[in-house]
């Protein structure tokens, strides 16, 4: 038997909850992964992502983030998602969307579970690593710090938030840090890899702008998720 691909729609926080698995024979655990600004549960990146892993023995699920995807009747410049998660408190859409990924997490049924997602990804990643706890076995984050470029709403910053949770992750973290990011500075990015709980974190650096990602880094995000979700125990 092959890879079974499945979408499939289940009843969220706040409504149904859109996604896609990638279901390979025997699969031992899954990787969640968060797709970025802009992107989907289909983004390119997603499906090259999930479709390495489900050959590599891990099964993979993503799901449309909130006005992303299928969640809306068409796509949705970032300034306008932007001003709608300000508009209904960012605190409220992190908390629905990480009650969404736990929905997917009790539907799919794995006990072993990791985490990848970058830039929006880790917005979102942060609090549902955290709630996690304990069936967490790894997360790749990155593109994402403690602080943000002033153009971006102020009502998107929760800084004390993302050091609260960071501090809750134990699971070993891969972090993915753009030297040259422009919309989230290196400084806060490094300051939110300091406060991760994690004693088995490691740090990779690139230089380039927020766009940026060599094709290097998702080897390493993928050989990274892969040791400590496909081949321990």
């Amino acid at each position: 038997m092959g890879v079974a691909e499945r979408s499939f729609r289940i009843e969220g926080a706040t409504g149904p909850v859109p996604g896609v698995a990638w279901l390979p024979p025997g699969a031992g655990g899954l990787v969640l992964l968060g797709h970025g600004g802009s992107g989907d549960k289909r983004s390119p990146r997603i499906v090259e992502l999930a479709t390495w892993f489900a050959a590599n023995g891990l099964a993979a699920a993503a799901i449309d983030g909130p006005y992303h995807g299928e969640r809306v009747p068409a796509p949705v410049p970032a300034p306008e998602y932007q001003a709608r998660m300000v508009a209904d408190g960012i605190d409220d859409v992190l908390d629905r969307m990480t009650a969404d990924w736990l929905a997917v997490v009790r539907h799919l049924g794995f006990a072993r579970v990791g985490y990848l997602g970058v830039s929006l990804g880790t917005r979102f990643g942060l609090p549902l690593a955290a709630a996690l706890g304990d069936r967490l076995h790894c997360a790749v984050l990155g593109k994402f710090g403690l602080r943000q470029h002033p153009a971006m709403p102020a009502g998107l910053a929760t800084p004390d938030r993302a050091v609260r949770e960071a501090r809750a992750i134990t699971a070993s973290v891969l972090f993915h840090v753009q030297w040259d990011d422009e919309i989230f500075p290196r400084d806060g990015q490094l300051a939110l890899f300091d406060a991760l709980g994690a004693s088995g974190k490691q740090l990779i650096a690139y230089a380039g702008g927020h766009g940026v990602t060599p094709p290097g880094a998702v080897e390493h995000w993928r050989t990274f998720v892969h040791r400590h979700l496909g081949e321990e125990g």
